[in-house]
């Protein structure tokens, strides 16, 4: 297939991240990956036996005792196909490909409100700036009781269901039945929905008077054009330092990563190159003048920073452009394309690994891993093994001496020790469950604070009584029990996790990170690695 006729080939994670909170614009701020139309599959001629999986599909729809749905045998059959060939080629049905090619576009047609299920009522917990919600009326804290006199409170209602009330075409018009302050409004508050643009920037703001911070999410189709415009404001606010948090970003779009990538060379440079059994090496390289040339660079990852992130990670590290902090990132440098089929549905197609510039290979050897095909429900579950132990394999010289290796993943320049209360299994219990998010919505959103973002952010700390609070909420709303060990160990991550989800509530999504980054021992190290007379020791 010819290179011209292709869009958009990507890079992504193939981990998925928990969803806690939803939108209602139909739409989530989860970290998935996605892709965007490529090329249409056409029937091609390969051998005698190229159309045996139709014959078998016919034979079954005209001879078989029972009716059957062929879309669903079709569909599994191309699963089963796909499924085998490596952990990262997959098949997207026509929903599953419309919501994921959604994300990374970073737009959709809804009304930027951003909800909760709080003891099953719909309590709204954020809105886009200027969003057909915000234009309505609508405020943290409102309680939706019915759409289009749908009732909601009180009934169990899905996400699913919500969404399709929400959703529909720009221009129409939906009516929301709002609680506010414990007292119903008397009229609906109406908002016509539009397109809403998501960026795919979590934060950028100044961290410290020099130094400023940028956090992707993913690599999404505005990605490049939203950094390159938060550059141009943080260096207008006096930024000659810069930390670029990766970390937990699974991918994206591969041409993004290429231009953002860019941003931080004056010349043309090699970023990366692809090749495969059937595509030829193809080089790529930066194509403007960076918008961040010059200044002192830091980029943090860990293991769940991935593909598109790891182009960026890996094209700094080789050409000695900057620090990278943290911890190993997850290896994944295999190249998908998307093709299409008529109904909407997408294989997302392996086609070529990916190579740093020095050229080294960053994906994780991998292997079948039958042992986990367990049951029916979820056969191709687990059915790839990665490998987690990294092995050096070939050693590379930069161009300042430094020795850096191919064998899976990026590894930083500066490793952070691992967290181990972070990674038990209590904590992690904990933090994906929406116990954090339920007892921080119940306690804290009676009333908006009255005092500023600034105080908030310097001054304030959650009352060890609070946090005592918590564990109790935790044994009498989720039967788990926390030991006096585990209060004490786990103190500081839940203590920061609730400041950040209050902030958030409170003052938005930019305030959530501002809290997060206060005590990060990545952030701390970051800063020392610019100007050791920057850290604020905690």
């Amino acid at each position: 297939m010819q290179k011209e006729t292709r869009k958009n080939i990507f890079v992504a994670a193939t981990y998925g991240a928990t969803l806690v909170l939803g939108l209602i614009l139909g739409q989530n701020y989860a970290d998935q990956q996605g892709n965007k139309p490529g090329n249409t599959l056409v029937p091609i001629g390969l051998s005698d036996n190229t159309y045996k999986l139709q014959q078998v599909v016919d034979l079954i729809s005209a001879a078989y005792v029972d009716s059957i749905n062929t879309d669903s045998i079709q569909n599994g059959a191309i699963n089963h196909i796909i499924a085998h060939l490596d952990p990262y080629s997959s098949f997207l049905l026509p929903k599953e490909s419309q919501s994921q090619t959604e994300i990374l576009e970073g737009t959709f047609e809804g009304i930027g409100m951003e909800y909760f299920n709080l003891n099953d009522t719909l309590l709204i917990v954020g809105l886009i700036t200027n969003g057909p919600a915000d234009k309505a009326g609508f405020k943290v804290g409102d309680r939706i009781l019915r759409i289009d006199n749908k009732p909601l409170a009180g009934v169990g209602v899905s996400k699913e269901e919500v969404d399709k009330l929400i959703r529909g075409n720009r221009g129409s018009e939906v009516s929301f039945h709002i609680k506010r302050e414990n007292i119903e409004l008397p009229v609906p508050i109406k908002a016509t929905r539009d397109q809403i643009n998501v960026s795919s920037l979590d934060v950028a703001y100044m961290i410290e008077p020099t130094v400023g911070f940028v956090r992707i999410r993913r690599f999404g189709q505005r990605t490049a054009d939203e950094f390159r415009s938060a550059i141009i404001q943080l260096k207008k606010q006096g930024a000659q330092n810069l930390i670029l948090d990766l970390r937990d970003n699974g991918g994206g779009y591969f041409h993004v990563a290429i231009q953002l990538a860019g941003e931080f060379f004056s010349d043309k440079r090699l970023i990366v190159y692809t090749e495969g059994a059937h595509e030829k090496r193809r080089e790529y390289f930066s194509e403007r003048t960076g918008e961040f040339k010059d200044g002192k660079l830091v980029i943090l990852v860990n293991d769940r920073t991935a593909s598109a992130s790891e182009v960026v990670a890996g094209a700094i590290q080789d050409w000695d452009r900057g620090t990278i902090i943290g911890r190993r990132s997850y290896g994944k440098g295999i190249v998908q394309e998307q093709f299409d089929f008529a109904d909407g549905s997408t294989i997302n197609l392996s086609i070529a690994k990916y190579f740093t510039p020095l050229g080294r290979s960053i994906q994780k050897k991998y292997s079948a891993n039958w042992s986990n095909m367990d049951a029916k429900t979820s056969l191709y579950k687990g059915l790839w093994a990665l490998d987690t132990l990294y092995a050096h394999g070939q050693a590379y010289k930069t161009g300042m001496g430094r020795e850096v290796y191919s064998g899976g993943g990026i590894v930083p320049d500066i490793l952070i020790p691992r967290d181990y209360n972070e990674l038990s299994l209590l904590y992690q219990q904990i933090s994906k469950s929406n116990y954090l998010d339920q007892f921080v919505y119940e306690r804290f959103t009676k009333q908006l604070p009255a005092y500023s973002i600034e105080n908030f952010l310097q001054g304030y700390n959650l009352p060890y009584t609070e946090y005592l609070a918590f564990i109790e909420f935790l044994n009498k709303t989720g039967g788990i029990e926390v030991s006096a060990q585990k209060q004490r160990d786990l103190h500081d991550l839940i203590q920061t996790d609730i400041e950040a989800l209050v902030g958030r509530y409170y003052f938005g999504r930019e305030a959530y990170f501002k809290v997060k980054n206060r005590d990060d021992k990545y952030i701390r190290k970051a800063m020392e690695a610019f100007a050791p007379q920057l850290i604020v020791q905690k």
